[in-house]
């Protein structure tokens, strides 16, 4: 595998080589750059082979710095791995369930090692799209990847696959053959506090009460000086869900409030009868979380030796890191090793399993880390 990467300040001043051999192009960038016309064309002029996927970012991923209004572009050229791909758009299918089986129906094959995929992260509700992915693939089949951002703005996102990215875009991407080795791991770092409540009212991803209380009131309640910066002061304190017959608990994100309405709408589905409980971060515990994601990504994949990481974080992470964003990234660089080239962007909502040859989940702030290596 050869691996390439370019960092895109400005379509003036591009200066990228023509790559005939490039199989895939990945670019994670600031919405505004690519809603330039001439992105993807000049992407495809220069790497007329490839599979190109773009997304637009919360910030964008570049060796072991985090950069804004940028786009970080990741070239990979395989020896023996086979690649195919899928998109499909939201508006064609009835709800975000039906669209996640779509997108991978047409990858399965006895040799599929992977599936990447990256989804719109404004319209597609992640974590029906997730048990849609999950209806489809089998779990020897690792799928890992993520929700598009749109900086903290939460207005709309951007996804293309071989194509100008658009509004409701999901794609997939299909790794064949036994000579690609992926690894991947998965951390939060959030500290939750309190009493775990019970989720009493709900609609997928739409929370209306928690104790049979307005769970709007309790949040703004909880949040004081910072409720009336809601939605965005939301992204500094998630919320932790545990359902029933779930081991760990998994993390979610406001993306917005409905004041009228006195719910909630999060990045993922929150389910009544679930548990949850309120989180707040510590910054040092966030940056360790990086390390132990980097180190969960290695445990349990014997030998491997990775060459390149898509890094996916939160938006909320960058949020509360601020100034130390860069030492999350940095983190996960020392335990990967300099021969590890990195890139990746931050999200509205990361696509990951919990454990090797687990289901994948959706998860809100979270480091979440995919490893390749390809092995001739």
């Amino acid at each position: 595998m050869k691996v390439k990467q370019y960092l895109i300040r400005s379509m003036l001043a591009l200066n990228l080589p023509i790559d005939p051999l490039a199989d895939l192009v990945l670019g994670f960038g600031d919405k505004a750059l690519l809603e330039d016309p001439t992105v993807y064309d000049t992407l495809r002029e220069h790497f007329p082979s490839a599979i190109i996927a773009l997304s637009s970012s919360s910030g964008e991923i570049y060796q072991a710095e985090v950069y804004d209004g940028t786009i970080s572009l990741l070239t990979l050229s395989f020896e023996q791995t086979q690649l195919k791909h899928q998109g499909v758009d939201i508006k064609d299918y009835p709800d975000s369930f039906a669209a996640g089986a779509a997108v991978v129906s047409d990858l399965l094959a006895e040799d599929l090692q992977h599936i990447l995929v990256l989804s719109d992260g404004s319209l597609v509700n992640g974590s029906k799209l997730v048990k849609g992915l999950r209806s489809i693939v089998a779990d020897r089949v690792s799928v890992t990847g993520g929700l598009a951002g749109d900086g903290a703005d939460f207005d709309y996102t951007l996804v293309g696959l071989n194509e100008a990215p658009m509004q409701g875009r999901i794609l997939a991407i299909g790794f064949y053959g036994s000579s690609l080795r992926v690894a991947h791991g998965s951390f939060g770092g959030w500290e939750p506090f309190g009493l775990e409540k019970t989720v009493t009212k709900s609609t997928a991803n739409e929370l209306f009460e928690i104790d049979g209380k307005s769970a709007l009131s309790k949040y703004k309640e909880y949040l004081g000086e910072y409720a009336s910066e809601l939605p965005g002061s939301a992204l500094l304190f998630p919320l932790s869900i545990r359902v029933e017959d779930e081991d760990k608990p998994l993390v979610r994100t406001i993306l917005s409030i409905d004041n009228e309405r006195s719910s909630m709408i999060f990045a993922g589905d929150v389910p009544e009868g679930s548990k949850v409980r309120f989180m707040r971060a510590n910054m040092d515990r966030l940056i360790d979380a990086a390390s132990t994601a980097a180190n969960n990504t290695l445990v349990g994949f014997d030998q491997l030796e990775p060459e390149v990481a898509i890094l996916i974080s939160c938006v909320g992470r960058k949020l509360v890191l601020g100034s130390r964003i860069d030492e999350e990234i940095e983190a996960v660089a020392e335990v990967l090793g300099k021969k590890t080239l990195i890139s990746g962007y931050y999200s509205y909502g990361e696509i990951s399993p919990l454990r090797k040859n687990g289901s994948c989940e959706l998860h809100n702030q979270t480091m979440t880390i995919t490893c390749m290596q390809e092995v001739v």
